[in-house]
């Protein structure tokens, strides 16, 4: 059994594979690690590209597109490692980048998920042409995900639209909510423990949920920013797509419903001990409020994507289980108790 399998799902990404996959390939040990690229029936020539370029490559055909969750699930259910690293197909991965991640959790048995700092690749590769003299991070992953006081997920490095730059300021390795499935290191005895990921969700939100799980259940989550990778972000959805804003905003409210406990809430405008669809149906009304605005701004597409998540979400929690009786749950780490929007309109950046 390898010690780490790092895993790109793909589809329709040969363009990705052709730029990243040398880098990564150049760049990542050989010995106790293995390549996988698992394919969701892509039509665009990315599999004829692998065998004729990189036979060395193992990789796993899926019979149709079963989305980024069902996709992982059925891929590593053919994959034996201690470590499974979930890594996207626009990830450039400098050297070295390996080897920080697997120490870290080699030291830390408590720690069942971590992400390295993730880095904006289109700004790193202005620095390396000589244009600016700062990279970016990432508006996917940046340096750990939190979730606010209504669930919304900020990183440190974004909050909202607003990227940082890298100054040194988020270096030292801490414990988060959430790690970026762009590139997500996964103890594989804590993926089987949890069943993987929720193919409720089909893409987007699907690792702020598994994180969210694996704290239930006992495991913590943490950024090592000791490694770095770049990210092009937005290369299979655009960020300003309105199917993703539907998955967002649907997988957001499935989440809330399979996690919060259902008889408390955890302090949303002063619900202290709120039940959980009290507190859903407060996060559904600022759902509304943003649809409202993307209705005054004249973004008919995307007002109707907010519609069009509630009622799915309706359909779906009818069939959604509770991730665990409310008496085995370990209180999750990294819920900020203020409110991304009120911060944002009262001038002032949301912290953790």
């Amino acid at each position: 059994m390898d010690k780490v399998a790092v895993v790109i799902l793909n589809w329709n990404g040969e363009k990705f594979l052709k730029k990243y996959l040398p880098a990564l390939t150049a760049n990542t040990p050989d010995a106790g690690v293995s390549i996988i690229v698992a394919d969701n029936n892509s039509s665009d020539g990315s599999m004829e590209y692998l065998r004729q370029e990189w036979p060395q490559v193992r990789t796993i055909v899926l019979d149709k597109n079963y989305g980024f969750t069902g996709g992982y699930n059925r891929a590593l259910a053919q994959v034996e490692a201690e470590y499974y690293i979930l890594l996207n197909s626009d990830i450039l991965v400098p050297k070295d980048w390996l080897q920080p991640l697997v120490s870290f959790m080699d030291s830390r048995p408590e720690v069942g998920v971590c992400q390295p700092k993730m880095l904006s690749e289109g700004r790193h590769q202005e620095i390396l042409d000589g244009y600016i003299g700062k990279e970016m991070f990432e508006y996917a992953g940046a340096c750990g995900g939190f979730i606010d006081v209504l669930g919304f997920p900020f990183c440190r490095g974004r909050v909202l639209s607003n990227v940082e730059e890298d100054n040194g300021q988020y270096d030292d390795a801490v414990q988060v909510f959430w790690a970026s499935g762009a590139c997500m290191v996964v103890r594989s005895s804590v993926w089987r423990e949890l069943g993987g990921l929720d193919e409720n969700f089909f893409a987007h939100m699907e690792e702020i949920d598994f994180c969210w799980r694996a704290q239930l259940a006992g495991h913590q989550v943490w950024a090592v920013p000791q490694s770095h990778v770049f990210h092009v972000g937005g290369g299979t959805l655009p960020n300003n797509s309105p199917r993703k804003l539907f998955f967002n905003y649907r997988n957001n409210l499935l989440m809330l419903y399979k996690n919060l406990p259902v008889n408390e809430g955890w302090g949303a405008f002063g619900l202290k001990r709120g039940n959980r669809n009290l507190y859903i149906f407060t996060r559904m009304c600022v759902d509304g409020l943003t649809g409202l605005v993307y209705l005054l701004q004249f973004k008919w597409s995307f007002f109707t994507s907010v519609i069009k998540a509630h009622n799915a979400f309706r359909r779906m929690k009818k069939e959604t289980a509770v991730t665990l009786p409310d008496n085995r749950r370990h209180m999750p780490y990294g819920i900020s108790p203020k409110s991304l929007i009120i911060e944002k309109l009262l001038g002032r950046n949301i912290k953790f």
